[in-house]
């Protein structure tokens, strides 16, 4: 079959973590691209397209990998696929500044016989450290074509898909360069490939009988249990023996110091350094950054700039967006004459245009705050940042890759419990997921803009949000440090961090991370808010307290068609009828029947219901909220909502209300994640009643001391 006769042709992305792969990718498939769940496991694979010439091409990319050894579940995932699917070519992401490193997996995928390209990425901050490269050579010794890539700068990208379809039209006479441990370990190779041949020849339809018998001498524990009825591991388990004895140690670490070998024999002939190695410009930056002493006061710092940021700017287009709902309320508003009470009327204005704008009111907030944290994790300073809180997180029994999700978290539950994957102890997995929660996630981030500016004057703002994110991390670490004292005790797995070079981010990649972020926040709003805003208008409306037509009924009608700005509130027997008809519906019964627990923290009812409605998305309080608030009224805006919460509420109140929401009931999104990654309902539901219980304790104790001392009640 040519290269013209195939409708499409499949690429797998592959690379180690911080090589520039997902730059490449973005490069080569622009918008078109989706995200995908790999079947069986929650880890998300992204897809694209492309055109090269006259085809198709389809092109994967794989989660970030070290090597094939699949002792984690993207490094099974990565592998499983290149097996399984059996891509037309796999890429291979380099990092050219740190080429030895990046280099072993490729000799892996070289050992497991696969049509492979491999992009030499960030060429040009290997040339700034004085690296030149023979790529001819260097090509020759592997066995494989490289293609020179600088991602962020789009360069080379067009040749590394050109290379890779000429890949793709010879895969089938394809002949990778056979991978050599010296004689002892060959011929051990050999034995069991024989044997694996003759008990087992339906194995080698997917994969190399040496390669196979090179991953049994290693220990792949996935491939032993394949093969543990057919009599084949006493042999591997006598060749492992024979060789630990011969050569002074286990077959895995002599057969990776060869591979290491024979990639620091290929550098020396292909690369040479054309000025005298030296610190570079990412050390003197970590001298200073990842400082013993003053590495966390500067990371501190950096966040509460983060903080700073989001709020400063986002306020303008808060305003323009509460502007734009207040007039889109007015216009649907209008479809009605005024007199007799339209509940089609109420459903839009107050449930759908209230709920879901109350929400849509704080994106500029939300991709201001992913803008500045792809900033941040682009550079690579956000691995920085774990190294930093690394020597905390071994201090209750975790390490600074826990930290990773943990700081994925401040974006969204859900994806930062899927990072917990990349965690080899299931204990620390456990920890980890189990205390994410308490990361401040984006749709927290809502709560914060309606109840900061509302209780607290502007010059307090910043730090207040800055308070309250440190709050979430400082009680992540203590909880983290208890369930490794008692539920998870054990040692801590170790860990060597790699640590990036800095990098100017490509502007593109930075708006491309910040747009996806922000549009899983658009879409939650369109969908899972949307229903709980048609819900919970729905049970703050129903049963109606009096009968249509009565005269209570047509003086209440007569209000909503002239709603009462937030200068000039409703009158007494106004008040005293929406009180008495919210108070009579579903929403308020369930609020009196907690409320006495409610009062422990210095809420009431109407706060109860908003907390019901925010354990399907967090950001359904500020919605919920606005309903409860704005019964018949068409110019509900969050202005006017801080208005009433202020005058209904103390700034100790308030700030009780962003604590129970950072530390109580997970959403339901992170409850469902928590099951899956876990593998046990009991988990999840442990994560969440253990957290809810804490928020109502933490948070009883924070109302009831601050109001003795008092402290905010005025």
């Amino acid at each position: 079959m040519t290269l013209t006769d195939r409708k499409t042709i499949t690429i797998a992305l592959t690379g180690n973590p911080n090589s520039g792969k997902t730059t490449i990718f973005n490069d080569l498939t622009g918008q078109r691209q989706h995200v995908g769940n790999y079947p069986g496991v929650t880890v998300e694979l992204k897809e694209g397209r492309a055109r090269c010439d006259a085809s198709d091409v389809r092109i994967v990319d794989l989660p970030g990998t070290y090597s094939l050894t699949a002792r984690t579940l993207d490094e099974r995932v990565a592998r499983d696929f290149i097996i399984k699917r059996r891509p037309d070519v796999v890429v291979d992401i380099v990092d050219a500044s740190n080429i030895e490193r990046n280099l072993y997996l490729a000799t892996q995928l070289i050992e497991l016989g696969v049509p492979l390209v491999l992009a030499l990425n960030m060429s040009d901050v290997a040339k700034t450290a004085g690296i030149e490269f023979d790529l001819a050579k260097l090509s020759q010794l592997l066995g494989v074509p490289i293609v020179p890539t600088v991602g962020h700068k789009n360069q080379g990208t067009q040749d590394l898909l050109a290379a890779a379809a000429a890949m793709a039209e010879k895969r089938d006479s394809y002949q990778p360069v056979p991978a050599h441990f010296g004689a002892e370990i060959d011929s051990e190779i050999e034995k069991i490939d024989a044997l694996v041949r003759r008990t087992r020849p339906d194995l080698l339809e997917e994969v190399p009988g040496r390669w196979l018998a090179t991953r049994l001498l290693e220990g792949d524990q996935d491939l032993r249990r394949k093969i543990e009825a057919d009599g084949i591991l006493p042999t591997v388990d006598e060749s492992t023996s024979h060789l630990e004895r011969r050569l002074g140690d286990h077959p895995e670490i002599v057969m990776a110091d060869r591979r290491y070998g024979f990639i620091s024999g290929a550098c020396q002939e292909a690369i040479r350094s054309t000025i005298e190695w030296r610190h570079n410009l990412s050390d003197q930056i970590d001298a200073i950054l990842t400082h013993r002493v003053l590495g966390l006061p500067i990371f501190l710092a950096l966040m509460y700039g983060v903080f700073e940021f989001t709020f400063t700017l986002g306020d303008p287009p808060m305003r323009w967006i509460e502007l734009g709902t207040a007039w889109l309320g007015g216009v649907v508003s209008g479809w009605w004459p005024a007199g007799a009470a339209n509940p089609l009327k109420s459903l839009l204005v107050d449930g759908i245009i209230g709920g879901v704008g109350g929400v849509i009111v704080f994106l500029p907030n939300i991709l201001l705050l992913f803008l500045a944290i792809a900033l941040l994790e682009d550079t690579g300073y956000m691995a920085r940042g774990a190294f930093i809180m690394d020597r905390f997180m071994h201090r209750i029994g975790l390490h600074g890759k826990s930290f990773v999700p943990m700081l994925i978290g401040f974006g969204c539950s859900v994806p930062a419990i899927m990072a917990t994957r990349t965690l080899e102890s299931r204990r620390d997995r456990l920890t980890t997921m189990l205390v994410i929660p308490l990361i401040s996630c984006g749709a927290r981030l809502p709560i914060y803009a309606l109840i900061i500016p509302a209780f607290f004057p502007g010059r307090w703002h910043g730090p207040m949000l800055w308070s309250i994110y440190v709050i979430g991390i400082a009680m992540a670490i203590v909880a983290a440090k208890f369930l490794r004292a008692t539920l998870f005790r054990g040692p801590s797995t170790p860990f060597v961090m790699e640590l990036p070079p800095y990098r100017m981010p490509p502007l593109r990649s930075v708006l491309t991370h910040m747009w996806q972020r922000g549009w899983l926040y658009v879409r939650k709003a369109g969908t899972i808010i949307l229903a709980v805003s048609i819900i919970m208008w729905f049970i703050t409306s129903y049963p109606k307290k009096y009968a249509p037509g009565s005269d209570v009924a047509v003086a209440e009608t007569q209000r909503e068609q002239t709603p009462a700005s937030p200068a000039q509130p409703s009158g007494p027997a106004e008040l005293s009828i929406q009180s008495e008809q919210l108070s009579y519906s579903i929403a308020g019964r369930v609020g009196h029947a907690i409320e006495p627990a409610l009062k422990l923290m210095g809420f009431d009812w109407r706060i109860g219901t908003a907390l019901i409605g925010a354990f399907a998305a967090k950001e359904v309080f500020v919605a919920q909220m606005g309903i409860v608030y704005s019964l018949g009224e068409v110019d509900q805006t969050s202005a006017a909502l801080r208005d009433k919460l202020q005058a209904t509420y103390s700034p100790l109140t308030g700030f009780c209300i962003m604590l129970f929401c950072l530390i109580g009931s997970p959403c339901m999104a992170t409850v469902a994640i928590t099951r899956s990654e876990s593998g046990s309902w009991g988990w999840a539901l442990l994560q969440w009643g253990g957290l809810t219980l804490l928020a109502f304790v933490v948070t009883t104790m924070v109302y009831q001391v601050g109001h003795l001392a008092g402290i905010g009640v005025g």
